[in-house]
């Protein structure tokens, strides 16, 4: 090449050409475009074209051997223009096995298999750099390594069982970040990360659990989270052989009915396991959300069955009848009325006392409905303390164009107490879903009480207060429910409305 050489010559000149192009290609590659892959894929694909060209337009082909007749200097000229080629031809197709990564944004599932494209591309690469700029026989030099890659291979036989496990796994997808598996062994956890080697697992005690992908192709896998997340949940109950079935049955389908936990679709089931002259033995079979919710249903059913059990007069069995003495100061009284075991079992009135209870009891007036009956129009202003006695009530509130559901009232819940002692009106609709039982105590009879005993005006503000908080996430746009929730003198205003002086605690 001639040391005098003139601009247009310069300009003109292969070597600088494509040299003024690398470099061109790799500051705005590597610098300008770093954080923008979008942009960075584009300009890859569209300068290796452009380098592509250029190369073809001097008589450069990259993908063939040099010509023999090029002087030194040209050789070197050629050999590094091809290797400049080979890089960015793997760099786009590394872009190219990517690119799903920025349109799927799931790129913790596809890793294994995107980095095993990733490998065999630059090995790729760099066989045709050897092949077509050093003119070296890439065959010769598979066979020759062949004989490493066996003594490599079985000194690292368990580490390369894990990795091919892992690329067998990856694709069946059997499970995904965020699964929750269950192993044969009975190792459980929710996945937390998948590597070439081996699955971590998050189990319940939040212990990380690395678990081998070699062991995970073998092992019995149930995903739990798979194919939706919903998780099914039984649990077993006896009863005495003294109510005929079909009551307790319908008495469970109450408790079913009766759950916010557990999902209506599909219809929770009810089944006779056994029948023997001590017990009718039942299971219940249902379905949550997320098995995170399994715990909490299962509370929340047996609760319910507690309740209502005890509402319908179907006692639970017992494994042997219970000493004499336990007997005799446990068991209630076969005479006491309804009322008084509906006062019994509200946590509310358990502080009163016998003569109290007396004189609750005889004021409470019973009502009944039928399903579909509404018990409570939504706003309107209550003057009785409701207490269900047994059946479901359903309590809905109408915001703009939703229905929301806030709660639903078992045996031994209640309703009024909001318009009642905190003077506004009934923050739902109150309706039937079963035939119900309902006592009523007047505000009248209520007051009282609440002048012989002021603790139960803190009870009450207390249960409006956890009530509200419970429920205002479902309607933050209530001014009357944020009022209760954030309303400071709740007690005060109690004591207001059924002129109660302020008693000061010894």
């Amino acid at each position: 090449m001639r040391c005098n050489m003139t601009f247009s010559e310069l300009i003109t000149d292969p070597i600088i050409q494509a040299g003024s192009l690398a470099a061109a290609g790799a500051l705005v590659s590597r610098v300008a475009l770093r954080n923008n892959p979008r942009l960075h894929l584009i300009f890859q694909v569209s300068f290796f074209a452009v380098l592509t060209a250029l190369l073809l337009y001097h008589g450069i082909v990259p993908y063939e051997a040099g010509p023999p007749t090029a002087s030194a200097v040209q050789k070197v000229f050629i050999g590094i223009a091809k290797i400049i080629w080979w890089i960015n031809a793997a760099w786009a197709l590394v872009g190219f096995a990517r690119v799903f990564l920025i349109f799927e944004r799931r790129p913790r599932e596809g890793r294994l298999i995107q980095d095993l494209v990733v490998g065999i591309i630059y090995l790729g690469a760099v066989l045709s750099v050897v092949s077509t700029v050093f003119s070296l026989p890439v065959g010769t030099l598979i066979a020759t390594s062949g004989v490493l890659a066996i003594i490599l291979g079985l000194a690292l036989q368990s580490t390369l069982s894990d990795v091919f496990s892992g690329i067998a796994l990856n694709p069946g997808r059997p499970y995904t970040i965020g699964d929750l598996i269950v192993l044969g062994d009975g190792t459980e956890g929710r996945v937390v990360e998948t590597n070439w080697r081996a699955t971590h697992l998050l189990n319940g005690k939040n212990d990380l659990v690395i678990v081998p992908n070699s062991d995970l192709a073998k092992a019995r896998l149930i995903n739990i989270s798979s194919p939706d997340r919903s998780h099914g949940v039984t649990l077993s109950v006896r009863f005495a052989a003294t109510t005929p079935p079909t009551a307790i049955i319908d008495v469970m389908r109450s408790v079913l009915l009766s759950s916010t936990t557990i999902l209506n679709v599909p219809e929770p089931g009810i089944q006779i396991l056994s029948l023997d002259g001590s017990a009718v033995e039942l299971e219940l079979s249902f379905r949550v959300a997320d098995i995170a919710l399994a715990g909490t249903a299962r509370n929340e059913i047996f609760d319910l069955i507690y309740r209502h059990s005890l509402a319908a007069g179907t006692p639970l069995a017992t494994p042997a009848p219970p000493p004499a003495s336990l007997a005799e100061t446990k068991a209630p009284s076969p005479m006491r009325s309804a009322q008084m075991r509906l006062l019994d079992a509200i946590p509310l009135f358990k502080t009163l006392t016998e003569d109290e209870k007396e004189v609750l009891a005889k004021s409470m007036s019973r009502r009944t409905f039928r399903k579909a009956d509404i018990i409570a129009e939504q706003g309107c202003e209550m003057t009785s303390l409701v207490i269900v006695r047994s059946g479901v009530l359903e309590v809905t509130r109408k915001e703009d164009h939703r229905q929301l559901e806030l709660a639903k009232l078992a045996p031994g819940d209640y309703f009024g107490e909001a318009s009642l002692l905190a003077g506004g009106g009934e923050p739902g609709t109150v309706r039937a879903l079963a035939f119900s039982v309902v006592y009523e105590i007047e505000k009248s009879t209520l007051a009282p009480l609440l002048h012989d005993r002021p603790s139960l005006v803190e009870e009450l503000g207390l249960i409006l207060c956890r009530r509200a908080e419970a429920e205002k996430h479902l309607f933050d746009n209530s001014s009357e429910i944020a009022g209760i929730h954030a309303m400071p003198g709740l007690v005060n205003k109690i004591r207001h409305l059924f002129e109660i002086s302020h008693v000061e605690r010894n």
